[in-house]
């Protein structure tokens, strides 16, 4: 029986490396090799593409606030379960490689009820694995491969979840700086418009000004009471927003005064030359491993169709009086092994198939991840050629509103120019200077989406193995 045992041990090593799975080649590249190029685009820079998010956001306040997200965020904390899921889902698969060695002891009395039948005592002890399989074709270890894949996969899924938080975070917390922009804009422009109300409404009393002049003066000031309404409740909703992102409340302390105080703490990410740095983002690569898994599960269906072995053995001791069950002559051991190999029917070619369609669901799922990586990617670079250029033309632009208001409100008010100059231009104003704001939020929460979209940043990967 020894013998047997040996031969079978060395069968059993012979045959490790047979793995049916096919091999697996990254597909080729679903995306150009390089950033778009154009008039949007500003020109490409050598470097390293990506930017930790703690260089990116050098506002000391909005680096808590991220802090404290990462932190207590639930919609995090459930990713981070799915983690700790799939990595114990991957230690029970790689269990089932290795024999489950298990012991055990009996002891039994009977007492003799008649004279003829005295009592009797057994004694046994033992210890030895049932039904372990040898897994000469890889079924088990393919099986084994594909939670693995699973398990990187959903930790890439933990990372791309960070990163998200992140940048949503960020995004809710420009978003906030900038509503406050709009409502004192709004403010001031309620401030001017009851000061005009008030002129008009004296220069109408003595007889200089029309009843409409009256009348059209107030819509401007009714229009500014709506926006300072309405920019309030937006002030509100953007920091309940920001709060749910965090996970707790926000100190007053820790919230954005004004854009331009917070622009100066968020920097520009390098995107590179090369598109190859997408491969690194945290949803390409999870995409990857879920490519990676099929081909294992591949490697188990082919192996289905194989024979499989498996052994059961026991060494043990037994006697009739505990005194002498350690002693030689009470030594047992036995051994079996079985095999079973599907004729007709089964499940096996449906399985195969259905794992052959999986890589072919996730192959295209690959590809198509990296492509939207590459648009997302090229929409902000697009966004960030151009921005610069906005920005100066809706600086000049509000400049040249504001002399024109002021020009247009000294001569309606030295009596040489009709109320009607001066309230448009007041109005055009109030409206560039809203665009305005409108555009610098575009080119921070362009910043934002830079590095969101390029995904390269190693720190996020800092404290995401969960529960070790």
């Amino acid at each position: 029986m020894r013998r047997s045992l040996i031969s079978l041990t060395a069968l059993a090593v012979a045959l490790a490396g047979c793995n049916m799975a096919p091999k697996y080649i990254r597909p080729e590249a679903a995306a150009p090799a390089a950033w778009p190029q154009g008039a949007a685009y500003a020109p490409a820079e050598a470097g390293e593409a990506g930017m930790p998010w703690r260089t990116l956001f050098a506002d000391p306040r909005l680096q808590a606030v991220i802090e404290t997200a990462l932190a207590n965020n639930q919609n995090l904390a459930a990713s981070l379960a799915n983690v700790a899921s799939a990595r114990a889902q991957y230690h029970v698969e790689r269990s089932y490689q290795l024999p489950t060695i298990a012991a055990g002891a009996d002891a039994s009395a009977v007492r003799g009820l008649k004279s003829s039948v005295g009592d009797t005592q057994s004694y046994s002890a033992n210890a030895g694995f049932s039904a372990f399989e040898l897994d000469l074709f890889g079924r088990l270890k393919n099986q084994s491969r594909e939670q693995l894949e699973t398990y990187l996969a959903t930790e890439s899924g933990y990372r791309s979840a960070r990163l998200t938080l992140v940048a949503n975070a960020a995004t809710a917390y420009v978003t906030l700086a900038a509503d406050r922009d709009l409502l004192a804009i709004a403010e001031q422009t309620r401030a001017s418009g009851q000061r005009s109300v008030d002129l008009t409404q004296s220069l109408f009393k003595a007889g200089l000004a029309a009843a409409g002049d009256v009348a059209s003066a107030r819509t401007v000031l009714e229009q500014a009471n709506s926006d300072v309404a309405s920019q309030t409740t937006l002030v509100a909703q953007d920091r309940n927003a920001l709060e749910l992102l965090v996970g707790a409340p926000v100190a007053d302390a820790q919230l954005p005064t004004s854009m331009a105080q917070l622009e100066t703490g968020i920097g520009q990410v390098p995107a590179g030359l090369s598109s190859q740095v997408l491969l690194q983002r945290p949803d390409v690569v999870e995409a990857e491993h879920e490519l990676q898994a099929t081909y294992a599960q591949i490697g188990a269906a082919r192996a289905a169709f194989f024979p499989q072995i498996s052994l059961t053995s026991a060494l043990g001791l037994a006697s009739t009086a505990l005194a002498s069950l350690f002693t030689g002559d009470a030594f047992s051991a036995s051994g079996t092994a079985s095999a079973s190999l599907p004729l007709l029917g089964g499940a096996n070619k449906g399985n195969l198939e259905y794992a052959r369609a999986q890589r072919e669901y996730y192959l295209a799922s690959y590809r198509g991840t990296v492509q939207s990586a590459f648009r997302d990617v090229a929409d902000a670079l697009a966004r960030r050629g151009t921005i610069t250029d906005q920005r100066g033309a809706q600086e000049r632009l509000v400049a040249a509103a504001r002399k024109s208001y002021n020009l247009a409100d000294a001569q309606y008010r030295a009596g040489t120019d009709t109320f009607i100059n001066a309230l448009v231009a007041q109005r055009s104003l109030y409206a560039y200077q809203q665009t305005r704001v409108a555009t610098v939020l575009a080119d921070l929460t362009n910043r934002v989406a830079v590095y969101s979209a390029i995904g390269a940043d190693e720190s996020l990967g800092e404290g995401a193995r969960p529960f070790d």
